[in-house]
């Protein structure tokens, strides 16, 4: 059990890489690859599951110990990042399957990968963690009202489907963790241990199928929205930072928000635009997911050189 749960600390640690290699296979050999975007939606409901059995009430502590940084963080996440997509949707005039795929992962709750940036930034890890579970929570009703909202105007737009989808892919499988762990809470310690793997290799192969069947448009505006994905994401750490100093946020806590609002669940963002829009929409998804695996690590090493400080 040691070797393998060794081997599953590598496999999170070098996700960024596995991220890269099953992109570059799967776009040397697409129709390998395309045959797991049907099972898209389940691949997501997987690494949800994951989420729901690891969760304990302590994630939900720093709610009430710290409620003001919490609602910062969570609204940050949900007015930030979407915002800021909006707004480089239309100083770059993307098309409209790229500006929804833009708007839909910036629309998206954070990404369980901010937690361990966290820690290694030396920020409120605690908060983190409790932003993640609280925006992902909210997740069935923001982020479709959200993306109604902002890109309404490029595509047609079923909000409810949208909300039905999320509901199935995100709040289910982790109410279905919670009620496993609370069953077999005795045993469940052990398995939980393994289920970043789970999360790997279901988010690689998300990933996979979305450059599969995507290649054609990948090719042909590949360089831009790379470009837009890294400045979504920098800005998001950017005005994440500072607008947590401009609310009184201490170092610490200002380090987790700013890194909660950069990294998206950029998985749900592929799952939701195959299956409600052109697989070209995720594209946006999954550039995001390889570029916040590589930005958060650096990221998290400049912060961890900024020192803390004491203020409540």
């Amino acid at each position: 059990m040691q070797t393998f749960l060794k081997f599953t600390n590598f496999m999170s640690k070098t996700f960024a890489l596995w991220v890269l290699v099953f992109a570059f296979l799967a776009f040397q050999f697409p129709a390998q690859f395309a045959i797991f975007a049907p099972y898209i939606p389940y691949l997501l409901g997987l690494v949800m599951f994951g989420m729901g059995i690891t969760l304990t009430f302590n994630d939900f502590g720093e709610v009430f110990k710290h409620p003001k940084s919490v609602f910062i963080g969570v609204a940050g996440q949900f007015v930030i990042m979407p915002a800021i997509a909006f707004c480089l949707a239309k100083i770059f005039n993307l098309p409209a399957d790229l500006a929804v795929g833009v708007i839909l992962v910036g629309s998206c709750p954070g990404g369980t990968s901010s937690n361990v940036m966290t820690y290694l930034s030396r920020g409120n890890t605690a908060l983190s963690v409790a932003c993640t579970t609280i925006s992902t929570l909210l997740a069935p009703f923001l982020t479709p009202a959200i993306f109604y909202i902002l890109a309404s105007q490029w595509l047609d737009i079923n909000a409810g489907a949208m909300f039905m989808s999320v509901l199935k892919m995100v709040l289910f499988p982790i109410f279905l963790g919670l009620i496993v762990r609370a069953i077999f809470k005795k045993s469940i310690s052990e398995i939980s241990r393994t289920m970043p793997l789970v999360s790997v290799i279901s988010i690689v192969l998300i990933l996979s199928a979305v450059v599969a069947v995507s290649k054609d448009k990948i090719v042909e505006s590949g360089l831009l929205i790379f470009g837009v994905v890294v400045l979504h994401n920098c800005l998001g750490y950017l005005v994440g930072f500072f607008g947590a100093r401009l609310f009184k946020l201490n170092i610490a806590d200002s380090k987790a928000v700013s890194i909660e609002v950069g990294m998206q669940n950029s998985g749900l963002g592929a799952a939701l635009a195959a299956a409600h829009f052109n697989p070209i929409a995720a594209v946006p998804s999954a550039v995001f997911s390889f570029w916040h695996n590589v930005s958060g690590p650096i990221l998290a090493n400049i912060f961890a050189n900024i020192k803390n400080d004491d203020k409540k």
